[in-house]
């Protein structure tokens, strides 16, 4: 009977074999799956030109906004807690000329404009131009306007951080 030692070995040998077997049938799937062309010629194993590619580089996050805490009128904020949390989104489309009309946020609200120009006008006067790109925490509790002033439709993706039984938006 042969040592412990060497059953071990010789377990660990087959599995090792086992698996370059299918390591090799894997290889060679994929590559006959690669090749899409016609052949240039009998291959062999001696003209295996199996290509390793690296893994792609990852793509660095493009921020948009980090770690705001204030509105853009600088207020600070903080989330409804009088009731259960609430989020949801929408894109809104301002088509050229069209307005949102007088309203206010009573809870958090993000934006990022995804295409166009938006302009908004505060209550006391204060008027922010958005563009595409650019991220917003919106004023909170303080009426504005939204107005689509160029000749593109404004496209804006809208994020309400609010509560149970508190309105997204409240029209004026």
């Amino acid at each position: 009977m042969a040592p412990n030692g060497s059953i071990h070995r010789k377990s660990a040998v087959a599995v090792l074999a086992a698996a370059l077997a299918v390591l090799s049938i894997a290889g060679s799937t994929a590559s006959s799956a690669q090749s899409s062309g016609p052949s240039s010629g009998p291959s062999s194993d001696a003209d295996d030109s199996r290509v390793v590619h690296a893994p792609a580089p990852a793509v660095p996050p493009i921020v948009l906004l980090t770690k705001q805490n204030t509105t853009v009128l600088g207020q600070p904020f903080a989330y409804p807690t009088e009731a259960t949390a609430e989020v949801s989104s929408v894109i809104i489309t301002l088509l050229p000329g069209q307005q949102t009309g007088m309203h206010r946020h009573d809870a958090p609200m993000y934006a990022y404009v995804l295409t166009g120009v938006l302009t908004v006008t505060y209550e006391g006067g204060i008027v922010r131009t958005y563009r595409k790109g650019q991220a917003i925490m919106e004023a909170i509790g303080v009426p504005h306007n939204g107005q689509n002033l160029g000749d593109e439709p404004i496209r804006v993706l809208v994020v309400n951080m609010g509560a149970t039984g508190v309105a997204n938006s409240v029209k004026l």
